[in-house]
Order: C-alpha cells, then structure tokens, then sequence
C-alpha cells in the first residue's frame, strides 16, 4: 500500500488493546479456509502480515484510489519494478524492454507476450494504452504527472512521446503506474469504483475478505510462475503494541514499526530477525523566506545554520530514536545509494555527531545577535525564540524536540514545542504560518536526490505565505537551483558527469541556505519470520524496502519468498 509519512506515523501510534494475541491467532486461522485459487493453502505457506492497520478494512482494491488497501504489486503490476533503496536497472514485469532516443522524447516499450488478466483475457498493448489514457483524461489520478502521449505499435509493443524531454519521468510511468484490464475499466468510473473483485496480471488474487482481515491467493497461471508464498493474509489490529503482542506470540510474519527491544529483535522473539533501512531523512522544516512573507527569527540563514551546529545527535539518537536513526548529509542526499553524488565542494558532507557550540556563536554574533543577560541571543529587541510544530501523539518526534530544546538552550536558542492535531499541522506547514516543524522529507520513485529536489527546493512548488505550497513548504526559492534542477530533467541519466554539475550547484546552494535543517536520518525497522520463511531482503541484498506497506516492494519480497516447512 502507498502511505504518506504522515499516514504511517499516525498509524504506529495508535491505542493498543489487550487480547491482540488471541485475536491474531484467531483472524489467521481462517486464511486457511474461504480461499479459492492457489494449490496450498497450508499454515506453513501463509504469510500473515500486519501494515499497521487500525480499525476495520473498507474493501478498496482501485489501485489509484487514495483510499485503496492492498493489491499494487500483488494484483496489478507495473511495466517494471524500480525501488529507491538500490540502484540497479529496472527489472522486467510487463515490459521485458525499453529505449530512449538521446533527446528523452521518445521512450520504446517490449511487452511480455505470455501474461494473461486472472480472468483469463490476454495482456495486450491496448491495455497500456487505455491506462495512460485514462489517466490524462482523469487528472485526478494522474499522481506521477504523465504529460506525453502514448500509442500501440502492435500487440507488443507502445511508444511514449514527449515535447520535452523525459527522463526523469521515466520511474513514474515504468514502475508507478499499475496497468489495468481495458476489457473491466472501460466500464467503470475510475475515480470511484472499489474493485471489489479485482482483475490483474499479478502474482497473487483476492480469494477472501472481511473487514478485520483480507487474503491475497497465489495466482497459479502467473506469468512468472506461481508464488511459493501461497495465501497472504492481512490483518486488522488496534495498534502497534497490539502488532508487538502477536509478533511475541508468533501469529504475524511480518510487520513495520517499533517493538520492545527493537535492538534485540532475534533475542527477544525467537524465530524473527530485523532489518533497518535508513531512508526518512529528518529535518526541522523552516518558514524561510521573507521574501515570501516568513517572518520569524528562522528567516535568518545564520540561525538555521547555528541550530544545526548546535544538535548533539549522539544523544538525540539514543533518547528519541532508539538509535535507529543514523547519519545525514546537509546535501540531503543518501549516505547509503547516493553518497557517491554529493558534491565535492561540500566541506561537511555529513552532519556532526557532536554539538560545535563555538560554531553556533560564531555565526550568530557575525549576523548581529547578541547574548542577553539570561544567556539566549537576541537582536534587535527580539529573542532567539523558536516554536517547532509537532502533531500530537508523535512521541518520538516530541521526545527529539524536547531534546534538542535542551541542547539548543546551551547554544543560546530557546526552543519550544507546540503540538497539534495532523489536520492543524498539515495546515501550518503548507500555508506557511509556522516557524519550524519537524518531519522528514521523502524521497522519490528511484534513489537519484533529483526528485526530492524537485519536490522540496523548486520555486514551482511553493507559495507565497498564506496559500499552500505543493511540496516546497520552506518557502525556499533560488533561480540557480531552479535552473540547475531543471537542466537534470533533461539529461540522460547515464550522462553522470553533466548530473553532477547540476547536484554541485544544488547542493551548494541548499547546504548554505539551509532551509529545510538536517536532523538525522530516520531507520525504518522491519520484524519478519526468518525461521517460517526464507528469501528476505538483507542488508547487503537490498532487493526490495522491506517495508511491509510499501508497494510494489512487498510483492517483489512476497515472490522472493520461500516456505521453510518450520
């Protein structure tokens, strides 16, 4: 399933209640029985997972649907699969091929010729067509901005063309755009209808749903085979201790987010292991531009930078984050898959562990402020005095500001907290009547910095305060990052050294202004069933996010998988 951070987190944080164990045991029980399809439907080949989900499903199986449970990956598929937690190319699902001309204007599919809908109909290129279709007919369903055109050469093959060039476009319309049956849509309003009985060419099918639990069966004429992972059965809790209970009494295989012991997974619970993936990179979020109406003293650069400076991240990983959190650079490119694009220029490509305290001073007494009696700066009558937004309930993130206001404190910044419902906060950020928030940028489709400096540093994508920025809530605005950004849309992306060019001046630009002010980076842990099943992801074989709600990751990890028989 496709989740905002927002949505995940309010999802981790919900109430628990007791019985969560039994419940679990007694929801997995039917995903032997009411399933149809598939040739086991055997305990020891059902893989029950827990996304999180709080309160009963509402059956959704449209795949561009804001409100769709399940079913990207595992049920419709992508012309390919690409993931941003590697950088390999991306692998054959329905296409089996594709070619750029050197402008990016034209891209050249190959359709596989041996997939077939669950209903029997054949995939063919007309149903590719009829999906991007539908999606330039429908701008409400078009997420990925799809602008060209696409039509059919012959049964297996279509060609994408621009006015531009696209190459940036090219993991939107190849990985995160499902393919659906022509022959069932054509029929149907695609911005309301729930799919109850939903038709694709994936590797599993839906063969029994409930609103406290939904089973996906393997499809036995998938075109890659049938699945070794024969039911999957998803389960409704009432929180994230209760998906702690069920993993303690092994009736879950698989569920993202935190548990006791979270650094002793395989210690605590016998039979499972962990993985954590650093990929939510954290930031204190600031109303920047006075140019845009941002007033505050956060519009001042040398205070974004002295905050930084002054952060004990060591600590602030350990009280906060569990020390699941681990390094980030101020170019807010990944240390893990894109270390390598961070621009040479930049002095500190990762944020210190250790405050630097003198560093803090020297930026602030250079830009004019001056410590009061009480010791916190202050220039021109007004006080180093700052509010972080923070939604109610987000007890990590409260636990960091209440930390950080601890250490700012010693630097001469008084930081303070103001929590809020998501709705209020949400509304803060976008509308720009904030001066800090605190929350993580995302990152794009594929692992290149470019789409999340497209969404969090372009001009395009901002507002002046008071009406809602798109993406780029820091107000941030510069016409050498513009054009910078601009110009890597247009390159191939296998042209590395003209991208760098681009990436050293964003970088240069982004890590001076500092709008969006480095935190750490967030780990994203995983518990799944080692003993039950074989085939995950690992740390050194990082196929796929191991995220239990991410898709199509999840479908790529479910194929993977293998039944052990214990």
């Amino acid at each position: 399933m496709f989740l905002s951070t927002a949505q995940r987190r309010r999802l981790a944080r919900r109430a628990s209640a007791t019985g969560a164990a039994a419940l679990v045991a007694a929801l997995a029980l039917t995903a032997c029985t009411g399933t149809s399809g598939g040739s086991d439907s055997s305990a020891s080949s059902t893989l029950v997972a827990y996304t999180g989900q709080s309160g009963d499903y509402q059956i959704n199986f449209n795949p561009y649907s804001p409100s769709q449970i399940g079913g990207i990956g595992t049920i419709y598929e992508g012309l390919f699969f690409v993931t941003n937690v590697n950088s390999e190319d991306p692998k054959p699902l329905l296409g089996t091929d594709y070619k750029w001309n050197d402008a990016g204007t034209e891209l050249d599919v190959t359709l596989r010729d041996d997939a077939k809908w669950s209903d029997g109909e054949a995939f063919t290129a007309d149903d590719v067509v009829f999906t991007f279709d539908m999606l330039l007919k429908t701008p409400s369903l078009n997420t990925g901005g799809f602008d060209g055109k696409v039509a059919k050469v012959d049964d297996t093959h279509v060609k994408f063309t621009w006015t531009h060039p696209a190459f940036t476009a090219g993991p939107f319309l190849m990985a995160r755009t499902p393919v659906v049956p022509e022959h069932i849509w054509k029929g149907i309003d695609p911005t309301t209808d729930v799919m109850e009985k939903p038709v694709g060419t994936g590797p599993y099918t839906l063969s029994n749903f409930k609103p406290q639990a939904f089973t996906l069966t393997a499809n036995p004429k998938y075109w890659g085979g049938e699945p070794a992972v024969k039911n999957i059965r998803y389960l409704s809790l009432s929180g994230n201790t209760a998906g702690a209970d069920a993993l303690a009494a092994g009736t879950i295989d698989w569920q993202t987010g935190p548990v006791p012991n979270i650094d002793k997974v395989a210690e605590t619970y016998p039979g499972y292991k962990s993985i954590t993936v650093a990929q939510n990179q954290m930031a204190f979020l600031t109303c920047s531009s006075t140019a845009l109406g941002c007033t505050g003293p956060q519009t001042d650069p040398a205070v974004r930078q002295a905050i930084y400076y002054a952060i004990n991240r060591t600590q602030l990983n350990s009280l906060a984050f569990e020390n699941t959190a681990s390094d980030i650079s101020p170019s807010f490119a990944l240390l893990g898959s894109q270390k390598k694009l961070i621009s040479s220029a930049i002095e500190q490509p990762i944020a210190p562990d250790k405050p630097d305290t003198a560093k803090s001073d020297e930026l602030l007494q250079a830009a004019g402020w001056a410590k009061g009696p009480d010791g916190i700066y202050a220039k021109g009558g007004e006080k180093l005095t700052l509010t972080a937004e923070v939604v109610t309930g987000w007890t990590d993130y409260i636990t960091a500001i209440d930390t950080m206001g601890q250490q700012l404190k010693k630097a001469g910044i008084q930081l303070n907290a103001a929590q809020s419902s998501w709705n209020e906060w949400t509304d803060k950020k976008s509308k720009g009547n904030y001066e800090l928030a605190i929350d993580s940028l995302g990152q794009g489709p594929a692992s290149d910095p470019y789409y999340l400096y497209n969404n969090y540093f372009t001009t395009k994508n901002t507002a002046k305060v008071g009406t809602a920025a798109p993406m780029n809530v820091a107000r941030f605005s510069d016409p050498d990052v513009d054009k910078a950004i601009g110009a890597l849309a247009t390159i191939n992306p296998t042209d590395t050294a003209a991208r760098q060019t681009q990436f050293d001046v964003i970088q240069q630009k982004i890590t001076a202004d500092m709008p969006y002010i480095p935190i750490m980076t967030g780990g994203t842990t995983s518990e799944f069933n080692a003993k039950k099943f074989t085939g995950w992801p690992t740390t050194d074989d990082l196929f796929a996010f191991p995220a239990v709600w991410a898709s199509p990751d999840n479908a790529e990890i479910y194929k993977a998988l293998k039944p052990s028989g214990k």
